[in-house]
């Protein structure tokens, strides 16, 4: 498994030295908007937008104990980022598992999506949805009446 950091921090760094390059060689501008593309690369493909990621196994047995939705992820998903900033601090009252990170999150979204590891999937009483949209999974964190 690769670090969640490593990714990121290539891209950072890769941006960075590029950039350089072209100011060195005269062209500012060009190192401004190549250095913009690779930094939004790094934000995109880092674990910071997320809430802290947890195992499939105990997600699962909280999200039993107490109604939350689990939501499993891939840094660098589209999708995934577009759910997380779409439930803004509703976020955090979901389980959040790192398919990267965590294999049996990611056996368990391959045996809800026919063997494709599709992400944002979203389990809400041991139900998967694949992509659901963000209003329905902010339904699901209101906190109970």
């Amino acid at each position: 498994m690769v670090p969640a950091w490593i990714p990121p921090m290539l891209y950072a760094l890769g941006g960075a030295a590029a950039a350089t390059g072209l100011a060195l060689t005269g062209s500012p501008g060009s190192a401004a908007a190549l250095l913009g593309v690779f930094a939004l690369l790094a934000v995109v493909n880092s674990p910071l937008l997320f809430p802290r990621s947890t195992d499939a196994g105990e997600a699962v047995r909280r999200a039993a104990a107490d109604g939350r939705p689990v939501v499993f992820w891939r840094p660098g998903c589209v999708y995934c980022l577009r759910l997380r900033i779409r439930l803004g601090r509703r976020a955090r009252r979901a389980y959040w598992v790192d398919i990267r990170r965590d294999p049996s999150g990611a056996a368990t979204v391959r045996a809800a999506n026919d063997g494709d590891e599709t992400v944002p999937t979203v389990v809400v009483d041991g139900r998967p949805h694949t992509n659901p949209d963000p209003a329905w999974v902010r339904e699901r964190l209101a906190p109970s009446a």
